[in-house]
């Protein structure tokens, strides 16, 4: 659908709600009824055509809740009863993914953000390591971003993704560590260790009729050996004998095979969701492919391109910058590196007391007591504060929407009442900075870095490392909400 269909389903679904609606038209005969959850477990109930994609959902929800778009908004199928959920192709068809599912089960469709849903087009090689990864052909020296993607996207070639998983014995409740292969007519393992000798080597899954899953509670569920579980699932109604059950060692892992079969299934139509989110249910004709190759080839030179040239410059912009001090009648160049270093903090510090005394009223100590009061709960009301959520749930929550570099949230801290814990995805990997209150001349202040920058309020410190890398790993990008609809 395009974004006037979509505005003017939401315009019918607004005056329905209100009772104007005129005579049903016959789009609204085959309407059918779905239910919408978000994390927080409020619902909404739509009305759509029986040819709305996944995509569809996402811009009407967006739309009626006035949320901003920014192609991260995603619709997931969450299976409760056997611990599974997957993310729904943009351009997948609703009532179809719906049709699947059994009468007595308790399946939901669940709206929330999934930052990760297409970032291996941005950054592919952070979701294929090296030693997970071989090609079919030969090539020369190190593998552009380009080529992967080309690689994963064409018909004529395959990439080879291979690596240990453990996998449930079918009809037991025994795992075993194999040796395992994708490649573009499925997935395989190995009965002789390593070997990928053609004799050694037996059919295990293939994907075109089964969609990949992940496990939500594999250890509890299904006793999986790690809680990095994925499997195949037919796409008709099934038990979980049906099910094929794999665990990788890590998340990293789990990641590459997931976003592998992904690509391999759905090839050329996932790049046409990432570059034109709003063509609607249109697939990708064998005619298309060439052009969109051109694209791919184009976006991600300039993509290199872009990031080439910002390294150059902040490189000559770093390099030429020196530490100057004003405080006398003529200004001169610090060259003790230790000096600049102090002088850039006694900065840092006086900034931020002028911040404080902003936020104070004239500077009374009633008031003052009363400002600190405040800006220590102002942050109660920021999207990104988690009141007493645990570390598990904190993991959870940021797994679920996707692990890019400098996703994260801020919650209360476990251990110590008194103090704060920001929690955020680098690498892959998700890890936590405890906040420390810190007291100075009556007032206190909130500190990543043991008081070297203090700031008045968890909001400060917030837009500061948005800003700045600091001491973290990486600068904060996108943080982890829970939205009612």
């Amino acid at each position: 659908m395009s974004q006037q269909q979509i505005w003017r389903l939401y315009q019918s679904e607004f005056l329905a709600a209100n009772k104007q609606t005129a005579a049903p038209t016959k789009q609204h005969d085959t309407a059918k009824v779905i239910k919408v959850y978000s994390e927080d477990e409020t619902s909404r109930a739509l009305e759509v055509p029986s040819d709305i994609t996944a995509r569809d959902v996402c811009q009407l929800l967006i739309l009626k809740n006035h949320y901003i778009d920014d192609h991260s908004w995603t619709l997931f199928e969450h299976l409760p009863h056997i611990g599974l959920e997957r993310t729904i192709e943009d351009h997948e068809l609703v009532i179809e993914v719906l049709s699947n599912w059994g009468m007595e089960e308790e399946n939901k469709l669940y709206f929330r953000k999934n930052y990760a849903k297409y970032e291996f087009f941005k950054n592919p090689m952070y979701f294929f390591p090296e030693h997970m990864v071989s090609f079919a052909t030969e090539t020369n020296g190190e593998i552009s971003p380009t080529q992967i993607l080309q690689i994963f996207l064409s018909s004529s070639t395959y990439p080879e993704i291979h690596g240990f998983l453990h996998a449930k014995e079918q009809g037991k409740k025994s795992w075993k560590k194999i040796y395992f292969l994708l490649r573009r007519s499925g997935l395989y393992f190995s009965t002789k260790g390593t070997s990928k000798e053609p004799r050694h080597l037996q059919f295990f899954s293939e994907f075109g009729n089964s969609d990949i899953y992940v496990s939500l509670a594999g250890k509890k569920k299904h006793g999986a050996p790690t809680n990095y579980g994925f499997c195949f699932k037919p796409n008709k109604a099934g038990g979980p004998r049906d099910l094929k059950m794999l665990c990788a060692e890590e998340e990293q892992s789990r990641t590459c095979w997931v976003t592998a079969i992904r690509l391999l299934k759905y090839g050329m139509q996932l790049y046409q969701n990432y570059m034109h989110p709003y063509q609607g249910r249109s697939g990708c004709s064998s005619q298309s492919i060439s052009p969109m190759f051109q694209v791919l080839e184009k976006h991600t030179a300039l993509q290199e391109t872009q990031k080439m040239q910002a390294k150059i410059q902040r490189s000559i912009s770093e390099n030429s910058l020196v530490a100057m001090d004003f405080s006398g009648q003529k200004s001169r160049v610090i060259e003790n590196p230790t000096e600049a270093l102090s002088v850039a903090v006694e900065e840092g510090l006086a900034w931020r007391k002028k911040g404080c005394l902003r936020l104070g009223t004239h500077g009374s100590p009633t008031a003052s007591s009363q400002s600190c009061a405040t800006n220590m709960a102002i942050h109660r009301s920021q999207p990104w504060f988690h009141h007493k959520i645990s570390r598990e749930e904190a993991q959870r929550l940021i797994i679920q929407q996707g692990l890019v570099d400098g996703v994260f949230l801020v919650r209360d801290s476990q251990s110590n009442p008194k103090t704060f814990v920001l929690s955020m995805s680098h690498g892959q990997k998700i890890k936590h900075f405890q906040i420390i209150p810190v007291e100075d001349d009556g007032e206190m202040f909130h500190t990543l870095d043991d008081g070297h920058t203090r700031f008045t309020d968890l909001i400060q410190l917030v837009e500061f490392y948005q800003l700045n890398k600091g001491v973290l790993p990486c600068k904060l990008k996108h943080y982890c909400a829970r939205i009612a609809l």
